[in-house]
């Protein structure tokens, strides 16, 4: 195991090497652009200078704001208002006030709701939206099921995850923001980020009425989502497109397991079931790569009818095929990105905007909710935030402190995944046997992955001991009744496989960042001195 370590650091060395020069490579690149991409100027009476369509310049009143935010969906809105609570003055620009319409971000796990609590948010996700508590999943797999209930003993019985719709928990945080009179929520779509001599000052944008305006702000907090169009400013992204989530709502049907999110191992890929109200069940299907049967020419619905209507269980059958003749079918891109982020003084990126991971565990808000946490305790003993540069040398902290969280629920739902798929390979099929096999086994086999999979226990060791031990269960059940050259040959692919899922993705988090965090200077970095 320890070999592993070393090469993982050799490795993690010579990418940090070519990570630097393309920082330096792009830092430089970026102030060449200034020139091009930037003009104003402030006269002597507190007025930006700012050019209209016609060539002439129009005043705008300096802006006194604190921190300008992108982008008023979860991370954003619920960004704003922990701000906004703590006396910062705060310009949100979000593209469409109305409320979304989304087939993702609807299942917050424990440990999310946890964070929420923290920001002072979590009567956005209660009855007021028909919020449903979730107290954990359950498992299909060729017609036999397991439960897996999160570990919530040690909590007060308000404690679990919640299911909702998105667009009402969103619109619910949005309000709470509106209250705050130190925040501004406006409607207009950003353009570009306002830099000047390498710093961000600010953003660009385009009101409600078309107009072109600008906001400027010490700080600049890019929450976009996952089409942002402001992150290559800010990462070297990597954008990821494993599969396409097709969306239908079930209605008035009662779930096998009351509460639970039920995951249908199915080939292809798995099928997703939980609710989202009191009447209503989200089902996500699954469909492996970029592409989809067409909805539009009914291609979709038979693919619904006769690949995945066998594999659902019978007690949702009837609902499900109504719904697929209802013909409210939606079909969304998954996404998956590492945090790779360039340190920019004057902007930071958070949420789908900077970090992505496959929906299937859905572990994405807790990731935004608990980075939200983070940044607000970082800013905190910060009064004054003008001193762009000592303040993005003192946040690059933050990038290894939220390495817990994110790389262990980042990690999962990307093993996870793969392990879930059907694979025509003998030894991924007996990697996806294992691991259903090993979750029903009970105790600290369905405890630990469980409370990983919850945001409840960040521990990405306890990850990585849990995938390998499936894989390790999976080789044993091999060599019973006794091993044969075939039965051997199988296992050492097994645990080959089973590396090869599981280490690109701790690659891809940085290997030294996601176990030995305390080794990273930016780690111990302290407030400057204000």
């Amino acid at each position: 195991m320890d070999y592993q370590y070393v090469l993982g650091g050799v490795l993690v060395s010579l990418l940090g090497s070519v990570f630097f020069m393309i920082i330096n490579t792009t830092l430089s690149g970026e102030k060449k652009k200034v020139v091009e991409k930037v003009s104003r100027g402030i006269n002597g009476d507190g007025y930006v200078r700012m050019p209209s369509q016609n060539g002439s310049f129009q005043p705008e009143i300096a802006s006194c704001t604190d921190v300008v935010i992108v982008g008023a969906g979860v991370a954003g809105a619920a960004l704003a208002y922990t701000l906004g609570k703590e006396g910062r003055r705060v310009h949100v620009i979000e593209r469409d006030l109305s409320e979304p319409d989304r087939i993702v971000g609807e299942l917050l796990q424990p440990g999310g709701y946890l964070k929420l609590i923290e920001l002072g948010l979590a009567d956005c996700a209660n009855e007021s939206i028909d919020a449903q508590k979730v107290f954990g999943y359950a498992l299909y797999k060729n017609g036999n099921d397991t439960k897996l209930s999160y570990p919530l003993e040690d909590y007060t019985s308000d404690i679990a995850g919640r299911s909702f719709h998105n667009g009402r928990f969103i619109q619910k945080m949005r309000e709470r923001v509106a209250t705050l009179k130190n925040v501004t929520l406006e409607q207009g779509t950003v353009t570009t980020l306002i830099e000047e001599k390498g710093t961000v000052k600010g953003v660009m944008y385009k009101n409600r009425a078309g107009e072109e305006m600008r906001s400027y702000a010490p700080l600049t907090i890019v929450c976009d989502g996952c089409f942002s169009n402001l992150r290559r400013n800010l990462c070297t992204p990597k954008v990821d497109n494993p599969s396409c989530f097709v969306g239908l709502i079930l209605e008035n049907c009662d779930l096998p397991h009351a509460n639970h999110g039920h995951v249908i191992l199915g080939d292809p890929s798995p099928i997703l079931f939980y609710p989202i109200s009191s009447t209503e069940v989200r089902c996500l299907v699954d469909v492996p790569g970029t592409k989809v049967p067409s909805v539009a020419n009914g291609e979709m619905a038979k693919y619904l009818k006769t690949v995945v209507a066998p594999q659902v269980p019978p007690q949702l059958l009837k609902s499900f095929l109504a719904a697929v003749k209802k013909g409210n079918i939606r079909t969304m891109q998954n996404k998956s990105m590492p945090a790779t982020p360039v340190p920019t003084p004057g902007a930071i990126l958070l949420g789908d905007a900077f970090n992505m991971r496959h929906p299937l565990t859905g572990g994405g808000m807790t990731v935004a909710l608990s980075d939200i946490v983070l940044l607000r305790d970082l800013l905190r003993p910060l009064t004054d935030l003008s001193d762009a540069s000592a303040l993005c040398e003192y946040l690059e902290s933050f990038y290894t402190l939220r390495k817990p969280v994110s790389s262990t629920i980042n990690t999962l739902a990307g093993a996870l995944y793969k392990v879930f798929c059907a694979s025509p390979d003998p030894a991924r099929q007996e990697m996806r046997e294992a691991c259903f096999d090993y979750l029903s086994l009970g105790g600290i086999c369905s405890y630990g992955p469980i409370s990983l999979l919850s945001g409840l226990n960040p521990r990405p060791i306890h990850l990585f001991l849990h995938f390998f031990a499936v894989a390790v269960y999976g080789i044993g059940r091999l060599m019973i009744p006794f091993p044969t050259p075939k039965r051997v040959w199988l296992g050492t692919r097994l645990i080959l496989g089973a590396s090869g899922i599981i280490f690109p993705i701790i690659k891809g988090e940085g290997v030294r960042q996601m176990f030995f965090p305390a080794t990273i200077p930016a780690y111990y970095n302290a407030p400057p001195l204000q």
